[in-house]
This record gives structure tokens, C-alpha cells and sequence, in this order.
């Protein structure tokens, strides 16, 4: 048959070859065997070729770098389910629940809901700037990686390292708040510690499980959050008209007495960090993009659902929580933690109405937000990590990935870290903290400044080069200005950020050493993030990316882009005018 007569050697009945060796079996190796050799590196995948550096070994190769992350071998598991849910419920944590106490307290309810508004909107604007350049180019290390090529490499270094410190010092944090709020229940009869090793364990398990574990693990936790905060805001306006056990129509009297400001201008401006804060996770739809089915069909979704959690989520709860717990509430201060259900001003609501059993439920729901944190920041470091690694900007071997898709070597430096929420049982464990805490604190807003930043240049450099927005899969609805008012108002945070912290609240009755150690806790992130920046501008001499030098190719998925954007304009005009309007909002 094969003009070699090889048919015919094995004579008539090679056509039934079953019959001369009995059934052929595929082997299988076991699960032991198959579990070990995942962990292996994927022999097909080169992260960092030769030849990433200059000649002189000095001057970055940004093309090197832009391959290296569209190449990445991370495995493209997310579906749009679990995007839409790290969209809608990926930021909802200790920051809505319980850091909205402190903002309340310091500024009053106007203030916390002014603050929450505007960087509200500064969050929209900087997500769709960022989902129209993460459809484009799903690469490894988003944002940090758009820095890197359409910014300056030495900012793109200085971004990744701050953002994957970031989530490094949330983990253990997470931790400790997740034993917090355990003691809820506890009251000391087991040691901290151990519930400390438990819930390391499982995040970390989780995230062994690959992007699927995380994104399935996110999918739950963000089903229990949401259906809290909506069951909190029906709950809310049954307590305001009347409808608790101790009855009694409060309406807007909270507004009144005590009023709705407190502390000023300077409360306004110090609930701006606590609502950053509490938004900070947005920018992690950007970062999963790289481990997306379909980013083109299932990050615009994600993207748009941003609007309706700050809509829903954020502002109806918060505006709510304000008409209902008065600032000078002395429960508002009792918390021994940012995670502490004391402190939950939620959890304050349902008590002040005499609402039994609830306060326990809420904190059930504290404790799951705190998990699903620690559970991102395991992600969120680990894939920066990968990512800086492929871009020679971190060691080699953090870029190390397996055959099942995982930055294995990443994930366990960031596991690692987690050992430091033993820290919980010793005397120091309130000093480290504070200043671990203080590296995360303005983090968020270098990000999503630098994304608006980097959004900026991409459309100019996109327009430069010959290219028309009809040939982006997603337009950012807010567009370029919308970047520029994100990027002012980023800015704006962090001149109102500054001023608090160099001249807090009640800083006539503080000591120099303790004015210096405050304004260092808030601010620290920024001589870190020069630390980074500086140094390897001057070693490297990177140039600033100019808009005709860009590239504008390399990671883009799908190669026939210019068709299937075509062929989903035409089906588009199908659709009736109510798919039209619903598909624009979501």
C-alpha cells in the first residue's frame, strides 16, 4: 500500500492486525508520576533567548523584552466567567468592609462618599484604558509591560518591582487580618499561629491548582461578596425607612447630627488613600489577560462591569453605611486591624438596629474577602515576577514556568513571604506591619497612573505610525481624555496624599519622631519606587520610548484582526436597539 510492499509482507491478515497482536493499550503513567512531571519545564519554551541586552550589555533591547512577554507559556485557561467575576468582585475586600470605618470616621459620610466617587471615576477611566491595550496585546505582565514598551524600560522596571511588592506585603497581611477575624469567634482558645499555617496552606494550594484553580477560586469568593454587599444595600434601606427590630425612621438625620463632614477639606483629602485602597485588584483583569481563552471577546465585558461595581457596590453600600452609623461612633475605632469585624462599619449597621445573628454572618463574609485577597496576591506577584524575569529586569529563574502553565518558582518566593504572618504571635508583630503595609500604601496609584500614562502614548504612537481606532477590537469609552483626566486625577491623590502625610490630622500633638515615622508609613512607596527607577536609568541609559520607535505587533493574538473586528461590526447592526444599549453599558 505504501509502495513498499509493506502492506503485502504481513500478508491478508494485516488488515485486521488486532487478531496477529491482540489489542493495543495506551500507556498511562500514574498519578504520582504525572503530578512530578508537571512541575517540569516545558522543554518546548524559551523565556529569555540570548542576546536580550545590547552589545554593550548595558542598553535594554525593548524588542527582546516585547516578545518575551507575548511568548509567554503561561496557560490561557480564563474563560469569561472568571473575568467578569475578578472584574465585579475582584477589589471587593477588607477595604470596602472594614477600611470604609476609618475614612467615615475621619472625614464623615459626605466626604467618604465624594472620595469614593471621584476615585470612582479616576478607576474607570484608567480600566478601559487599560482593556483597550490588554485586548490589543494580552502579554505577560500587562501594565508593567506597556511601561517597559511604550513609556521608558527603566519605568516599566521601577512599575513591576512596585506592584509585585505590593502584593509580596498584602499576603501576610492578609493573613494575619484572615486569623482576626477568626478571634471573632475564637476568643484566643487556639493560638494565632495555627490558623496562620491554614490558611497559608490554602492559598497556596489554591494557586498550585494553576490559573484555573485561582480563577475558580475567585469565581466563588466574588458570588458570596456580591451577594453580600446586595443583600447589606436591600438590608440598608429597610433599617433607614423603619423596618429594623428597634424601628424608627432615621432617613438623613445622620447627616445633620453629628454632620456630614468632619475634619474639613484635610478629611476629605485623607479618605482619597482609604478609597485607593479599597479599589486596588481593579487592574487585575488586566494582568489575567495573558491567561485568557479570548481576551478579545471577554475582557471588553469585564472592563465595562467596572462602571456598575463602583455604581452598586461602592457607592450605593457606602452611601447607605453613612446614613446609618454616625463618624463619631466610638465602635468605628476599636478595631485592632485594618480587617477587624469591630471596625466593619457593616457590621456596625446591622448591630446599632438590633439585627441578632447577622453581625456573625457579615464576618463569615470579612473572612472569605480577606482569603480571596491573599488568594490575588499570590497571583497578582507571581505573574509580575514571571514577567520582569522575561524581560531581564529580575533573575532568570523566576521566569521559570511548567508544563501545566504555572510560574512555579514565582509563586513560591511569594509563598515564601507568606511566613511572615508568624509574625502575628511576637511582640513586634504591629511595627512590621505598619511598615510592611506602608510599601503597599500608594502602589495602587503609581499603576494606574502609569497605565493612563502608558494609554496616552500608545494612542499617540498608534495614530503616528499610520493606524485608525477602526482597527481596535475595544475603544476605551472614555477615550484619550479620558486617560488625561485619570492620570490628573491620580496625580491629585497623591498631592492631597502628601500633604496629609507630611501634616496629619492632630499633628500639633504629635513628637517629631512620630510625624517622621507617619509620614514615611504613608509615603514610603514613593523613594521606593525612585530607588528602582533611578539606578537603572543610569546603568542602562534607557531612552524614552518616542512614538514613531514603538511596537505596535508584537503580541497581538490573532493575526486576521482587521476580518473578525469586520465580521462583528456587521453582526452588531443585527441586533436590537435594547442588545445595542445593553451591550454598550456591559
Amino acid at each position: 500500500m505504501d509502495g513498499y510492499g509493506t502492506e503485502k509482507s504481513f500478508g491478508g491478515d494485516s488488515r485486521n492486525s488486532q487478531q496477529y497482536y491482540g489489542e493495543s493499550s495506551v500507556h498511562r503513567d500514574g498519578l504520582g508520576r504525572r503530578v512530578l512531571d508537571s512541575f517540569k519545564r516545558d522543554p518546548n519554551m524559551q523565556m529569555t533567548p540570548k542576546g536580550s541586552l545590547g552589545a554593550d550589555r548595558k542598553v535594554f533591547d525593548v524588542e527582546s523584552a516585547a516578545q518575551n512577554t507575548a511568548n509567554s507559556p503561561l496557560a490561557r485557561k480564563l474563560k469569561g466567567r472568571h473575568l467578569q467575576m475578578i472584574a465585579i468582585g475582584g477589589s471587593i475586600g477588607t477595604g470596602l468592609f472594614v477600611g470604609s470605618g476609618s475614612a467615615l470616621a475621619k472625614g464623615g459620610p459626605a466626604s467618604l462618599v465624594i472620595s469614593y466617587c471621584l476615585v470612582g471615576i479616576m478607576l474607570y477611566c484608567t480600566v478601559h484604558a487599560l482593556g483597550e491595550m490588554a485586548v490589543l496585546f494580552p502579554v505577560a505582565g500587562s501594565f508593567s509591560a506597556y511601561s517597559t514598551r511604550f513609556l521608558d524600560p527603566a519605568w516599566g522596571f521601577a512599575m513591576g518591582w512596585n506592584y509585585a511588592l505590593q502584593w509580596l506585603v498584602v499576603l501576610p497581611l492578609e493573613i494575619v487580618a484572615a486569623t482576626l477575624t477568626i478571634e471573632y469567634w475564637n476568643h484566643s482558645k487556639v493560638n494565632n499561629d495555627a490558623w496562620v499555617a491554614v490558611f497559608l496552606v490554602l492559598i497556596v494550594s489554591i494557586n498550585l491548582f494553576g490559573v484555573k484553580g485561582y480563577g475558580e477560586a475567585e469565581f466563588v469568593f466574588a458570588i458570596v461578596k456580591v451577594t453580600a454587599v446586595i443583600g447589606f444595600i436591600i438590608l440598608g434601606v429597610i433599617i433607614n425607612v423603619g423596618g429594623g427590630p428597634d424601628g424608627g425612621y432615621i432617613g438623613g438625620k445622620l447627616w445633620v447630627d453629628p454632620g456630614a463632614f468632619n475634619n474639613g477639606f484635610k478629611g476629605l483629602c485623607t479618605t482619597f488613600v482609604n478609597a485607593a485602597f479599597a479599589f486596588s485588584g481593579t487592574e487585575l483583569v488586566g494582568l489575567a489577560a495573558a491567561e485568557t481563552a479570548n481576551p478579545r471577546k471577554s475582557l471588553p465585558t469585564a472592563v465595562k462591569q467596572v462602571f456598575w461595581r463602583i455604581t452598586l457596590f461602592y457607592i450605593v453600600s457606602l452611601l447607605l453605611v453613612g446614613l446609618l452609623v454616625p463618624y463619631n461612633d466610638p465602635q468605628l475605632l476599636n478595631g485592632k486591624s485594618g480587617a477587624d469585624a469591630v471596625a466593619s462599619p457593616f457590621v456596625i449597621a446591622i448591630k446599632n438596629a438590633g439585627i441578632e445573628g447577622l453581625p456573625s454572618v457579615f464576618n463569615a463574609v470579612i473572612m472569605i474577602a480577606v482569603l480571596s485577597v491573599g488568594n490575588s496576591a499570590v497571583y497578582g506577584s507571581s505573574r509580575t515576577l514571571a514577567a520582569l524575569a522575561e524581560q531581564n529586569q529580575a533573575p532568570k529563574v523566576l521566569a521559570y514556568i511548567d508544563r501545566k502553565g504555572r510560574p512555579l518558582v514565582s509563586v513560591a518566593v511569594a509563598s515564601l513571604l507568606g511566613l511572615l504572618a508568624f509574625l502575628a504571635g511576637t511582640k513586634s508583630q504591629e511595627a512590621a506591619f505598619n511598615w510592611m503595609l506602608s510599601l503597599s500604601a500608594l502602589s495602587s496609584i503609581f499603576t494606574w497612573g502609569s497605565i493612563c500614562l502608558s494609554h496616552i502614548r500608545f494612542r499617540k504612537g498608534w495614530e503616528l505610525q499610520g493606524h485608525s481606532l477602526n482597527e481596535l477590537a475595544f475603544r476605551s469609552q472614555p477615550g484619550v481624555i479620558g486617560s488625561w483626566v485619570g492620570l490628573m486625577f491620580n496625580s491629585l491623590v497623591l498631592i492631597a496624599q502628601f500633604w496629609v502625610a507630611f501634616s496629619p490630622i492632630g499633628y500639633k500633638e504629635k513628637t517629631t519622631l512620630q510625624l517622621i515615622q507617619s509620614f514615611f508609613q504613608v509615603y514610603l512607596a514613593l523613594p521606593v519606587t525612585l530607588a528602582f527607577y533611578i539606578p537603572y536609568k543610569i546603568y542602562h541609559r534607557t531612552p524614552w520610548i518616542r512614538s514613531h520607535n514603538m511596537d505596535l505587533h508584537t503580541g497581538i493574538r490573532e493575526l486576521n484582526i482587521a476580518e473578525l473586528i469586520e465580521e462583528e461590526r456587521e453582526e452588531r447592526k443585527t441586533w436590537p436597539t435594547w442588545k445595542k444599549v445593553y451591550k454598550f453599558f456591559c
